[in-house]
């Protein structure tokens, strides 16, 4: 007599790279994924293919070189990474620049997020398969990178932000742009919401996958629209006002789910009040006026005084050729920043040139926490999740 032995089910897991490089991330982002069937069961980042050595680079240089330096860190945030850069900078010197000036900054800082935004919004829904929404996203990116090309003659790194104040007075036809823009674009944001927000296919996409619980947020370091989405109402802007926050009118739009869905709806709700204090801040800039300290052993003579005047001529001779130096001392200024807090940890020792720099890169710490984000989900979700984190690998390999 012979007795039947059923075999033994086993179950193997099965490791797939997806990556070095891959459209959902800003930059080159590889994934080691461990698959049982369709679940990912483990995950982990790697990083350091974008690396730049921006960090080390701005060592070598005087101070007022290293703005277009981290203007390439966040490429996508590039004037907020020169306003936090300026602000550290300026702390050491123990300056304070003029009210215009701090208003002309909260302009291109809110300008330079709907920027940002509208980039994360079109290759997101486009990842997704939205593609209809890339199109219009970008659409009214290119009219910001005109208003920057005005500005400095550059469309994504204008360099206009300067430790002191500002490259150069405001051009004219300014006033007009901006405000051209800012009439249009809350209509604008209506048809991204009437194309995204109710529809079934991007609701299914996004509607619980990719949880984030707010101790999640606090136990990884993640901050901006990633925090916020899971109920942690952080805003450097309201937590510790730099320039003059404190005296615009805005709200800190937050979410309770954390999902992919919850940080899409937060990043919308953030263009909408950018787009609020922008319109703010444009009724208090005078167009000509005051655009630095007018201390000339720090910022650079006018043109018709190097032009007419010895001393200017000399002044601006050993401010392009030796710089100036910084007190002997270390600062840290946040800034909220297209992704969250960032900044830049500054030590001077006195001399023309940093002694160091270290950027607090939020972009960095979303990409520690993606595994958290994307273990026990769908493998069909995983593009839906890295595109909702909205990481620069700039940001991160710097």
């Amino acid at each position: 007599m012979t007795t039947s032995t059923t075999p033994e089910l086993r179950s193997e897991t099965m490791t797939v790279n997806m990556g070095p490089q891959h459209p959902s991330t800003h930059g080159v982002l590889r994934l080691v994924l461990e698959l049982s069937g369709e679940v990912v069961v483990n995950a982990d980042t790697t990083i350091g293919f974008l690396h730049t050595g921006i960090e080390k680079t701005a060592e070598q240089k005087k101070w007022q070189q290293v703005i277009p330096l981290v203007e390439r860190t966040d490429y996508l945030g590039a004037q907020s990474n020169s306003l936090a850069f300026c602000l550290a900078t300026e702390k050491l010197l123990g300056i304070d620049t003029p009210e215009r000036v701090k208003d002309i900054r909260v302009l291109i800082a809110e300008l330079q997020r709907l920027a940002s935004h509208l980039v994360w919004l079109a290759t997101h829904a486009l990842e997704i398969g939205a593609v209809s929404v890339m199109m219009y996203c970008f659409r009214e990116r290119e009219q910001l990178l005109n208003i920057n090309e005005m500005l400095a003659g550059f469309r994504m790194f204008p360099s206009y932000l300067r430790i002191g104040g500002l490259r150069e007075d405001l051009p004219s036809g300014f006033h007009d742009a901006v405000n051209a823009f800012l009439n249009k674009f809350p209509s604008k944001l209506k048809e991204y919401e009437g194309l995204l927000t109710k529809n079934q296919i991007w609701l299914k996409r996004t509607k619980g996958v990719g949880r984030l619980t707010r101790q999640d947020a606090l136990d990884y370091g993640l901050v901006g629209p990633m925090a916020r989405a899971a109920g942690l109402a952080y805003d450097v802007r309201k937590a510790f006002p730099y320039l003059n926050y404190s005296s615009y009118d805005f709200d800190v739009p937050t979410a309770t789910s954390g999902d992919v869905y919850d940080r899409y709806l937060v990043r919308v709700e953030e263009m909408r009040q950018s787009t609020r204090i922008a319109q703010q801040a444009i009724k208090r800039i005078s167009p000509r006026g005051v655009f630095d300290i007018q201390d000339y052993r720090i910022v650079p003579p006018p043109k018709d005084k190097v032009y007419t005047e010895m001393e200017a001529l000399i002044q601006h001779f050993l401010i392009y050729s030796q710089g100036f130096t910084v007190p002997a001392g270390e600062a840290y200024v946040p800034v909220e920043g297209p992704r969250g807090e960032h900044g830049f940890t500054i030590f001077s020792d006195g001399t023309n040139r940093p002694y160091r720099i270290k950027l607090r890169a939020p972009s960095f710490y979303a990409c520690q926490g993606l595994p958290k984000l994307i273990i026990g989900g769908m493998i069909a979700d995983v593009i839906a999740v890295i595109g909702s984190t909205d990481v620069v690998m700039g940001d991160v390999d710097r």
